[in-house]
């Protein structure tokens, strides 16, 4: 089922959707707003055979996202806004930041439908090998092709920030470093001090924690 309204914009994390229940007057609404609300037919049509969502899908998605964004595209202020809400017990700016970079692929500094749906579709429905890119391009901040530590320990710190007193168990100062070390020494096969897109999904691909991770929300949808 398609989450909608304000729960339906944006992920808490890579691999993450907010669902809500929709009662029947809400449904009722629903119908009566896709009659009104919907994305030019050429384009609609051209989503739906780029990404894994059906023509109906992609009006409610439509629907959703211009009633969170009237304007059409998002800005970082604004999904940083919206993570705020989401993690009101720590900061979540710099993770928001990254997150919207990795939305924002025309690097324009805005995210339109199309770019949100699309990574939606990677996020919820692609292969696993899509997913682990889309994951990896989040973590090379630089877009330079590999992620080194300064980039790991930068997306580490921004997760542990965004958690905020909530992060368990309680964790020393130093521990985001000691998660990089961690991450370089599984991922890093030829020991050059940066993690290549091969690299990164064999190593996820061995790993049963981060596979069962990329399938529990493939039935959110």
């Amino acid at each position: 089922m398609l989450a909608s309204g304000s729960q339906l914009c944006f992920l808490a994390s890579p691999i993450s959707i907010l669902q809500s229940n929709s009662s029947g007057t809400d449904k009722i609404e629903d119908e009566l707003e896709m009659t009104t609300v919907c994305h030019r037919p050429e384009g609609l049509e051209q989503l739906e055979a780029q990404t894994n969502f059906t023509k109906r899908e992609l009006q409610v998605l439509y629907r959703g996202f211009k009633n969170e964004c009237p304007s059409g595209v998002v800005n970082e202020e604004t999904f940083k806004q919206i993570y705020a809400q989401f993690f009101p017990h720590g900061d979540a700016s710099m993770y928001a930041h990254y997150l919207f970079n990795a939305f924002d692929t025309a690097q324009n500094g805005s995210v339109k439908f199309e770019d949100f749906v699309m990574a939606l579709s990677i996020l919820l429905r692609g292969t696993v090998h899509e997913k682990l890119r889309w994951t990896f391009n989040l973590y090379d901040i630089n877009k330079d092709g590999y992620i080194n530590k300064e980039e790991m320990m930068d997306i580490v710190k921004a997760i542990y920030d965004m958690m905020g007193k909530y992060t368990y168990p309680v964790l020393k100062e130093d521990a985001p470093r000691q998660h990089v070390e961690v991450f370089f020494q599984k991922m890093d096969k030829n020991k050059d001090g940066v993690v290549t897109l091969d690299e990164f999904i064999e190593s996820c691909q061995e790993d049963d924690n981060i596979m069962r991770s990329l399938q529990l929300f493939e039935n959110v949808m």
